[in-house]
């Protein structure tokens, strides 16, 4: 079920995207003039086709799905009438061939604003932003962070959420600034606590940056009684049942569900003495937790969940809902503020301050969209306007082949007074193809890792 998920909802998500980006170029070339010969989702062998349109264009549903393409009349790829050539993409003004081009990366962006606008407008439900107990030695130790601790600001901007916080963070992480947090205390003082992250080492990003901040979401304790119990696991397989409450673990008092968990995790593949209360009936138990991998580390699993206090958990977040006009500038900072930082992310992958671990490909992404798909649709949809701004981004890079390469050859043009030779752009299409082919390595080779490394 896992995998149809995934795969499902990695089609429906690059689908949706290649349709928008070329529709994106198909309208500003109608807009301009000019002949649309064929319209393509994939690429490869046609698997369907239909002929549409006053000029005939062909509509197609190609083999391979990752891209697509909008082919235009042009005279360097045909012979063209002599009463269309008013209408070939060549014949078109620089200024002209720079909106066609530039027309699929801003579709994309403008898709994210809208999906984003949708979301702020319907409110979607995220955790309020209270600290837990700080990692010791670390930067919010240091600073004085407090159980309790409810974040306002940082460095003058208001957050409303923990993964507002999130975001933040990782932000000024990457350009080690000093950070100016103003918090609420649980006595209601108003406090600032100031954190150095001149010292933060980028390439650690891969990780878990608030972790290694030192901040840690706020969670209500949870007492250790099972809630569910996974299907074929080891805890259904002992004889676990809902309802249990677990007293002793490996000879230990268990107070709390973060215990026990502890305890299951702490014996992989090794016998765990367990002490439960069912009922009236006080019994014990022993099981060996499955041995998984986990960040290169070995870990214990046993298919339970706790049982949750609907209303702690309920108290612990927030919806964060805005008005349409609200909403709509929200949505444009949003989509603004992830392409930069994703430029600046790049950039310091080519200097070497980040891991090119950091680098996803394909197999990570259909990861992502089937997680996010069985979240339901607000994160379905959020996934979607985070891709949408990659794959913009992504496109608007100066590397030939991409429609940024094609902008930097009309940017050239526009200085030079006429068209780039055909041997610079035989040149750069090579350069361009290694380019893409050595990214698409690193991509695969992280996405293999993580699957081997789980």
């Amino acid at each position: 079920m896992n995998l149809v998920y995934t795969v499902g909802a990695f089609v429906v998500a690059l689908g949706a995207l290649i349709i928008v980006h070329e529709y994106g170029h198909y309208l500003v070339a109608r807009i301009c003039g000019i002949k649309v010969l064929r319209f393509s989702i994939g690429f490869g062998t046609p698997l369907w086709k239909k002929r549409l349109g006053r000029d005939g264009t062909e509509w197609v549903v190609a083999a391979v799905p990752l891209g697509g393409y909008v082919k235009m009349l042009d005279e360097r790829e045909g012979e063209v009438a002599p009463q269309e050539l008013a209408r070939a993409f060549n014949r078109q003004s620089v200024w002209r061939r720079c909106a066609v081009v530039a027309a699929g990366p801003a579709a994309n962006f403008l898709l994210a604003i809208f999906l984003y606008w949708l979301l702020f407008m319907h409110g979607v439900q995220e955790a309020r932003p209270v600290v837990g107990t700080p990692m010791p030695s670390t930067p919010a130790a240091i600073a004085g962070f407090e159980p309790g601790d409810t974040i306002r600001a940082i460095n003058s901007v208001s957050v409303a959420s923990w993964q507002d916080v999130r975001w933040r963070m990782l932000q000024l992480a990457l350009e080690r600034q000093q950070v100016s947090v103003e918090v609420l205390s649980r006595n209601s003082a108003l406090n600032w606590r100031s954190l150095d992250l001149s010292q933060f080492d980028a390439a650690q990003l891969e990780g878990d940056t608030m972790a290694l901040i030192g901040l840690r979401l706020y969670r209500p304790p949870v007492s250790p009684v099972i809630g569910q119990i996974v299907q074929g696991g080891v805890a259904e397989r002992t004889g676990l049942q809902p309802g249990d409450r677990i007293l002793a673990a490996g000879g230990r008092p268990i107070v709390s569900w973060d215990e026990m968990v502890e305890q299951v995790r702490s014996h992989p593949g090794r016998e765990l003495q367990l002490v439960l209360q069912r009922g009236d009936e006080r019994r014990e138990l022993s099981l060996v937790p499955e041995a998984v991998q986990q960040n290169g580390t070995s870990i214990g699993r046993i298919g339970a969940a706790a049982r949750l206090d609907q209303e702690a958990m309920d108290k612990s977040v927030t919806v964060v809902r805005y008005g349409a006009a609200s909403a709509l500038a929200k949505a444009a900072e949003k989509t603004w503020d992830t392409s930069v930082f994703s430029l600046r992310m790049l950039g310091r992958m080519l200097i070497g301050q980040v891991s090119w671990k950091n680098l996803s490909g394909p197999v990570t992404i259909a990861d992502y969209a089937g997680q996010s798909a069985q979240l339901g649709v607000i994160s379905y949809l959020n996934f979607l306007a985070l891709i949408s701004i990659s794959l913009a981004v992504l496109n608007l890079l100066p590397i030939p082949l991409l429609d940024g390469g094609h902008l930097m050859y009309y940017t050239v043009e526009i200085f030079k007074g006429s068209p780039v030779s055909d041997r610079t752009m035989e040149i750069g299409q090579k350069f361009g193809l290694t380019l893409l082919l050595v990214l698409m390595a690193f991509a695969f080779y992280n996405d293999i890792n993580r699957l081997i490394s789980g």
